[in-house]
């Protein structure tokens, strides 16, 4: 796949979290080979054993997670979905912007499957990743600014009023219910 191109691993100097050899790539579903994960404070990259790979930027991730379903023909992986469509044709994330009947709102998604040759690391993997996207907020996220570790206040940002008042037991079993 030609968006694999040939660059110095991250290390210490980025924050170098984890780093995990003999780890499979999966793109799109199809196998990239096997490599090193490296997971690091200012960048997620896999490199081959020739020394090609690719760098995801943590603000471009959308979702991360543990896939433990045995089912799955991968086994279990570390599932992480790009806000970037990746093409063989192209050497970087290439964003879809050109289609005039596209819909606004609907952002290009690549989807990368992680899948470890020793499966005991995939729970470190995974709390790295949440380290070191919890280092890089969504500046799009309009309700990160108004959380500030306590409960969200409904009436204050809502005008909402909301009833407290604790139910008890047994308190509806006589309501007409009229659908």
């Amino acid at each position: 796949m030609s968006f694999l191109k040939s660059f110095p691993p991250p290390g210490p100097a980025e924050g170098l979290l984890r780093q995990q050899p003999d780890t499979e790539a999966v793109l799109n579903g199809k196998g990239l080979g096997t490599g090193t994960l490296y997971i690091a404070e200012s960048r997620l990259s896999w490199l081959d054993g020739s020394g090609l790979g690719f760098s995801l930027e943590y603000p471009t991730i959308s979702l991360h997670a543990l896939s433990r379903d045995r089912s799955d023909c991968l086994g279990e992986h570390l599932y992480v979905m790009v806000n970037a469509k990746f093409e063989e044709e192209s050497k970087e994330p290439v964003a879809d912007e050109e289609e005039e009947d596209s819909d606004d709102d609907v952002e290009p998604i690549t989807e990368f499957r992680f899948m470890p040759s020793d499966k005991s690391a995939l729970e470190a993997m995974f709390t790295a990743m949440c380290e070191c996207q919890a280092l890089h907020p969504d500046p799009e996220d309009e309700d990160s600014d108004d959380y500030d570790g306590e409960e969200y206040d409904v009436e204050a940002h809502d005008g909402m009023e909301v009833d407290t008042t604790p139910t008890v037991a047994g308190q509806f079993e006589d309501a007409d219910v009229d659908h």
